[in-house]
């Protein structure tokens, strides 16, 4: 089963992930790319209003290449974050003006992230909500912006509930859901798209 867990940073994702890997150890866990090329990589990856077409596409492009390493739905792995992620991201960064990004590179990613989908099985989206709300941690990481987060979730709202660049592929394209609430709700909400796909022989057991 191949898994992408996406949405804005700062809401659990990556403790999602964990969470799953703990629970299922036999899925092998992807790395975000930021983490792998940056953090831990020879890359300079800037963020927010400073990022750039090259910040972003390489951790676009190093995601999507990851994604399609695995072809079978039996390929059981986890991805902190999906390919849709850097489209969400440049188009914050488009709308600040202050970079060499803008919609037209926005634009320009859509084809490659739309043909890398067909490789994933789940497309788990972690939503900013009222209903259960998430503190943003002084990890010295990821900014400390609750503005910057929440326009970035509402661009992925608007990706992903409003389809915005229509992205997800028409036919073969990974289930969409959402994930919010405690941490064992989100692993129960992630095992039910898992055995639903399962019971529509849509993935191997």
């Amino acid at each position: 089963m191949r898994i992408a867990i996406s949405g804005a940073h700062s809401l659990g994702k990556s403790t999602v992930v964990n969470d799953w890997v703990a629970r299922c150890p036999h899925f092998h866990r992807e790395e975000e790319p930021y983490r792998a090329l940056g953090l831990y990589g020879p890359y300079e990856i800037l963020f927010r209003d400073a990022s750039t077409k090259l910040h972003n596409g390489i951790q676009m492009y190093y995601n999507i290449g990851r994604v399609n390493r695995y072809a079978q739905p039996a390929d059981d792995v986890i991805f902190d974050r999906s390919p849709v992620d850097y489209i969400a991201y440049s188009q914050y960064t488009a709308n600040q003006g202050t970079t060499d990004i803008d919609a037209s590179f926005v634009k320009s990613m859509v084809p490659a992230v739309k043909e890398s989908l067909d490789h994933l099985d789940i497309l788990a989206f972690v939503p900013k909500s009222d209903e259960w709300p998430v503190e943003m941690e002084a990890d010295g990481i990821r900014p400390v912006d609750h503005a910057y987060r929440d326009e970035v979730d509402a661009i992925f709202k608007e990706i992903y509930r409003e389809s915005r660049f229509h992205v997800l592929p028409e036919n073969n394209g990974p289930r969409l859901i959402e994930l919010w609430g405690p941490r064992q709700q989100r692993l129960d909400q992630l095992q039910a798209a898992i055995d639903d796909l399962k019971s529509l022989g849509k993935a191997t057991p």
